[in-house]
């Protein structure tokens, strides 16, 4: 399915074993190769992962995809929301 290049903003809300397995250095490290902008972070509560992606569908899909060939990550259910585009460089490590 073609997206014609259309750039989407996602939040996404990741639970499983997504904490301390190495979830949000995959996902920036994805991201950046990807041409991707966001950020990726912990809940306050250390137990889920939260991202803010924007780029096409087929980017972003290609970096979901990523977490299935990946052993020690679990996820569990997965939270997609499309929300507004932002004028944004780069993708980023967040702390809470």
């Amino acid at each position: 399915m073609a997206d014609n290049g259309r750039i989407v903003r996602k939040h996404i809300f990741f639970s499983g074993r997504v904490t301390g397995v190495g979830f949000r250095y995959r996902t920036k490290m994805a991201a950046e190769k990807l041409g991707l902008t966001g950020w990726v972070r912990n809940t306050s509560d250390d137990m889920n992962v939260e991202m803010e992606v924007q780029g096409t569908e087929e980017k972003i899909a290609a970096l979901l995809s990523t977490y299935r060939y990946n052993r020690w990550i679990n996820i569990t259910s997965m939270d997609v929301t499309e929300i507004p585009v932002i004028d944004e460089k780069g993708f980023s490590l967040l702390f809470y």
